[in-house]
């Protein structure tokens, strides 16, 4: 079995205002579902000081451990090397390049929220991220 150099593989993304819910949730599905094919970027406008427990419980239950994720200051470097920039939420925070593939998902926001609450968000963000997946391997 051969690897493919690092720079074949896409780069996706994920933007939220705190990157603390469905940013991370998004990045450890894609990571999770992925593995190696698909390199994964995460990060937000103004980040929290911890990902949410409420996503982390949620992405437990999936079997995805987010435990030592951190939120992270979206920045020009991690939109240029992406190939596809997911937001979820963050208008015009963004900044935008063209030749960049940009996809908004509309996505409640789990701050604040139950786990009952969290887990149709949770799901939501599984059949896309399943979605983006396939439409990369294309």
């Amino acid at each position: 079995m051969t690897h493919e150099p690092d720079d074949a593989r896409p780069t996706v993304l994920f933007v939220c205002v705190h990157n603390a819910g469905r940013s991370q949730m998004a990045a450890g599905y894609l990571q999770h579902l992925a593995g190696d094919r698909i390199d994964v970027l995460s990060a937000g406008s103004q980040p929290a000081d911890q990902v949410n427990p409420v996503a982390v419980a949620a992405m437990a239950e999936e079997g995805i451990d987010i435990t030592s994720e951190t939120p992270k200051l979206l920045n020009d470097a991690a939109v240029c090397s992406a190939d596809v920039v997911v937001t979820m939420g963050c208008g015009d925070e963004c900044p935008f390049y063209a030749g960049k593939r940009y996809e908004d998902w509309v996505l409640d926001d789990p701050a604040g929220q139950s786990i009952d609450a969290v887990r149709p968000i949770r799901d939501q963000i599984k059949a896309k991220v399943a979605d983006l997946i396939d439409s990369l391997a294309r």
